[in-house]
């Protein structure tokens, strides 16, 4: 008899034992899905390559020229290709009632001060911001592209911008220009050069290039 109950008291330790191993395991699974988790978060927030260009805010004054001289109205989308802080996105949809605003930055820290600064504004609904390199960036659903990049990468830009963006599509950048693609207007404005073009129905060979 005693035997018996010493055998079932065995019996019910070991199942025991069994279950607190297969609880601990599934709480071990689960805390390796998450760390994998926030691995896997940590890495795509990682930056794919150096930046193209540095980092420069475009003053106030020039950001509100460049989205007046687009004329951006509530029926536009408007991209800001180097977004940095999201003002131009912001502004956009804030200031100039853009349906919807899109910043594209390669650097996560850049991308982290433009949801901060788009929460602030409380314009999160219909601002976007992307950590994204710009030349992989699907540019199709813009009607407005604003640039403050560098001239060499405009023009490595431009055929990208001239076989995704729809005819009638407006481009602005501040400062640099896009070599033998003559602008629609150029302005001064604040010390700075504004240039804007129009995405024409018929692109010439040359400027796909």
């Amino acid at each position: 008899m005693h035997v018996k109950r010493l055998l079932a008291g065995l019996a019910v330790g070991l199942g025991l034992a069994s279950l607190g191993v297969g609880y601990a395991r599934q709480r071990d699974f689960r805390a390796d899905a998450q760390t994998n988790s926030i691995t896997a978060q940590t890495q795509t927030q990682a930056p794919a390559r150096v930046p193209d260009v540095p980092y420069v805010p475009t003053p106030r004054a020039v950001v509100d020229r460049m989205l007046q001289i687009a004329n951006v109205n509530r029926n536009d989308v408007v991209y800001d290709l180097g977004s940095g802080d999201g003002r131009i996105p912001i502004a956009a949809v804030r200031q100039y009632n853009a349906k919807r605003a899109v910043g594209v930055d390669i650097n996560p820290e850049r991308i982290r001060e433009a949801n901060e600064n788009a929460r602030k504004a409380n314009v999160t609904d219909r601002v976007e911001f992307r950590q994204q390199d710009l030349f992989e960036t699907d540019l199709r659903g813009a009607s407005v592209v604003t640039l403050y990049l560098l001239s060499s990468v405009n023009l490595r830009l431009r055929p990208k911008l001239l076989s995704e963006l729809r005819p009638g599509t407006r481009i602005v950048s501040h400062a640099f220009d896009m070599g033998d693609w003559k602008p629609d207007r150029v302005e001064r404005v604040a010390g700075s050069t504004i240039y804007y073009w129009t995405v024409p129905e018929n692109v010439p060979a040359n400027l796909k290039q």
